[in-house]
């Protein structure tokens, strides 16, 4: 196996409630005010909820088979556009059977098949261009190597909202092995209502927007993203100083419950641990934790047991899911993003706001979470991003500034 420790993630395309693109997306991160989130109807009936919609208009997936039409593959394509230069290099570089695809998503091509179905039953029959395989998990990495016409490996993690963060880990795996030289590798998930009811049916979904760590949070605002990296091992293009790499991962599972995480933080710790590890990094060497921070009851608590207890109450942390919502399989990779406009094109160090309503729980444990407007003057160097997901499936992506270890 390869023993090259140095993922680098050289291009990000992202688009999400907060924008399309960095620079959309790194104003309304660092803005004086919460956007991204909010209020919609019609996902529900008769309800109104705070959700993180994709506003923007997408690409027209008409040109794609009619088994990858779905607003998922549009979101992808979206992304993808925004780093087409690099991985045509990439391809052009390494040839198409050297490059991989490897996504995370949960819902797939969903919403397609609930608005078919709902024209079944009104008019007695699916509407023309409805194609079942829409919903296939693994159709946005099949998609996306159909549409670019690679040959190496690609697939899709289905773990519920750990699934790209996963990918990820995933895609590092496959360079360290020697299997393919470069990686398309993120997630992507769009909003349906069988996510947004489900959710609403486990009583975990805010109506009003969503109140990590609060003692008054009542749960999530659903939204949806696509982020996409370019991932390989080589720097030859950029300077040493100017590039992101994932330093580390962890990967564990509670096998606790379906639904309900491990309540005494652990399985969450021994992920965090196992990404500190493998980057050969100390708690004190992270500058800013990005937190799963659902702000649902159980998630909360077990996150910032496992956070105090690992990483202290002074490591500045906070959740972005009340900008962009709570992104599902999605989610890792975009608060890897996050990590990223953390870390490149940030000299004083600007830290994303934790958005709450500052009525801190008493029965959890203190954690320092970033107030609007707070940096740490100076460019981060390590950031750590957590995702944890139904079934005890948790993952902890590592990533650091520059070319080589601390």
């Amino acid at each position: 196996m390869n023993q090259n420790k140095h993922f680098y993630l050289h291009q990000l395309g992202l688009v999400c409630a907060l924008g399309r693109g960095q620079a959309e997306v790194r104003a309304a991160l660092f803005g004086p005010a919460p956007s991204g989130v909010a209020e919609m109807e019609g996902v529900l009936p008769g309800r109104r909820l705070h959700l993180g919609a994709v506003r923007s208009e997408l690409p027209d997936v008409a040109g794609l088979p009619e088994r990858h039409r779905s607003r998922n593959n549009a979101l992808l394509l979206e992304a993808l556009a925004q780093i087409r230069p690099a991985v045509d290099a990439a391809v052009a570089r390494y040839g198409a059977e050297r490059v991989a695809v490897i996504l995370g998503t949960s819902t797939s091509g969903i919403g397609e098949s609930e608005a078919a179905f709902k024209a079944r039953a009104a008019q007695g029959e699916f509407p023309a261009g409805f194609d079942l395989r829409q919903q296939e998990i693994g159709s946005p990495a099949l998609m996306l190597a159909e549409y670019l016409g690679l040959g190496g490996p690609a697939y899709v993690i289905s773990t519920a909202c750990s699934s790209s963060a996963k990918a990820m880990a995933s895609a590092a795996r496959l360079l360290a092995s020697g299997a393919c030289d470069a990686v398309i590798t993120g997630g992507a998930d769009s909003l349906c209502a069988f996510t947004v009811a489900g959710f609403d049916a486990l009583e975990s979904v805010d109506a009003g927007r969503c109140n990590p760590f609060s003692s008054h949070r009542q749960g999530i605002n659903i939204g949806e993203a696509a982020a996409l990296f370019l991932m390989s091992r080589d720097t030859d293009a950029e300077a040493a100083a100017d590039v992101v790499r994932l330093a580390g991962w962890g990967e564990t599972s509670d096998a606790h419950h379906i639904s309900a995480p491990l309540a005494s933080g652990e399985g969450a710790l021994s992920a965090m641990q196992r990404a500190l590890d493998r980057a050969g990094l100390q708690p004190a060497d992270i500058d800013y934790l990005n937190l799963h921070g659902t702000a649902t009851r159980q998630n909360d608590a077990m996150e910032s047991r496992a956070v105090h207890q690992l990483l202290g109450a002074d490591l500045p942390c906070s959740s972005t899911k009340p900008l962009t919502g709570h992104t599902l399989g999605a989610a890792g990779a975009l608060e890897a993003a996050i990590a990223w406009l953390s870390l490149k094109g940030n000299p004083q160090g600007r830290l994303p706001p934790h958005w709450w309503d500052g009525c801190a729980d008493p029965e959890l444990p203190a954690l320092k979470l970033v107030q609007p407007g707070q940096s740490l003057g100076r460019p981060l160097r390590a950031v750590l991003s957590n995702s944890f997901a139904f079934g005890g499936s948790n993952a902890a992506l590592l990533l650091c500034a520059g070319s080589h270890e601390h």
